[in-house]
């Protein structure tokens, strides 16, 4: 009888277990296909990373990835039609005002980061720019800086909301209007194709993120609170600056204000691989995966946050973001 008993409960481990296996298999395989991303140049690094422990724990997903000013890569959903599962912005304000509602239902915010003037060794004057002549040093003679075009880029507007705060900052009458009228022939629709340009030596200085700069291991020149749009403690100084770009439409303008930057993430409406792409998306804000990485390059977490589109947000993301009345509430 002690036997009996000894090989039922092995039984009964075993059938258990194999279960177990049964269902995690089964997790797996349900997530599968391709997943196509739309992401920021900015996040070309950490959404590589993520994505391949995404695929390793998922084999049978395959993921396409493009990296585009984030305004540029919203209208490739929106313009163009074009197929795309999770669509990452530099701007979370991209998704509110280019693809809410027509194109999306949601956003959740989830890092955030900060402007810098990158350079490298063989720029000129390395030796002795710092953070308090960079803006003189930009201007010398034999001087080339380079930015992204506002209208494709948040780091292209948010290079023109930095100088006007810089004038400001530093009693420099004028210094925007001379950063928009100059070398405009260096001008690139994303800040990540900048870098050629800076590591070619054909510009000595490039308006840039602090993130890629680290990940490229450059050179660069860290900028007040004042300045950089690292801290929302500054949004009311932040929000003095402002730049026109286009809007949705053809033809139509809208503003942006200076504010401490934050970057978001959705789902489009039109996604295919929706099931796919909500796995993705809560491995992509998990501390323990995702945001992990998002710190290790240089990114700050900014998960949880509020988002005003909470009561749209999928049930299974939204202990990744807060409601809005939450947030007041506080």
């Amino acid at each position: 009888m002690k036997n009996i008993g000894i090989i039922i409960s092995a039984l009964v481990i075993f059938i258990s277990v194999s279960c177990i296996n049964r269902q995690n298999a089964s997790d797996t395989n349900n997530v599968s296909g391709e997943l196509k991303i739309i992401h920021a140049g900015s996040m070309s690094v950490p959404v590589k990373l993520i994505s391949n422990d995404f695929m390793e724990k998922y084999p049978d997903i395959k993921i396409l990835t493009e990296a585009w000013g984030s305004k540029a890569g919203a209208r490739r959903i929106t313009d163009l039609n074009q197929d795309c599962d999770v669509y990452i912005s530099a701007d979370y304000k991209i998704i509110d005002e280019l693809l809410i509602p027509e194109y999306a239902d949601w956003t959740i915010k989830f890092a955030g980061n900060e402007m810098a003037i990158v350079y490298t060794d063989n720029s000129k004057y390395s030796e002795i720019i710092n953070s308090d002549n960079w803006y003189e040093v930009l201007f010398y003679d034999d001087v080339i800086f380079a930015r992204s075009d506002p209208d494709s880029d948040p780091c292209g507007y948010r290079a023109v909301i930095v100088a006007e705060l810089a004038e400001e900052f530093y009693n420099i009458h004028g210094y925007k209007s001379k950063i928009l009228t100059s070398h405009l022939n260096y001008i690139r629709p994303k800040e990540t194709d900048l870098i050629a340009f800076l590591e070619q030596g054909e510009v000595d200085y490039i308006f840039l993120y602090r993130s890629v700069a680290e990940q490229h291991q450059l050179n660069y020149i860290k900028l007040p609170d004042e300045i950089n749009l690292r801290n929302p403690d500054y949004d009311s100084l932040y929000a003095k600056a402002s730049v026109e770009v286009n809007g949705k439409k053809p033809g139509e303008k809208i503003t942006e204000y200076g504010e401490a930057m934050v970057y978001g993430i959705t789902i489009p409406r039109t996604a295919k691989n929706k099931k796919a792409a909500l796995e993705f998306v809560k491995f992509f804000l998990s501390y323990e995966t995702g945001q992990k990485i998002i710190e290790d390059q240089g990114q700050t977490s900014l998960v949880p946050t509020v988002s005003s589109s909470y009561d749209n947000v999928p049930e299974v993301l939204q202990k990744f973001c807060q409601p809005m009345e939450l947030n007041a509430e506080k």
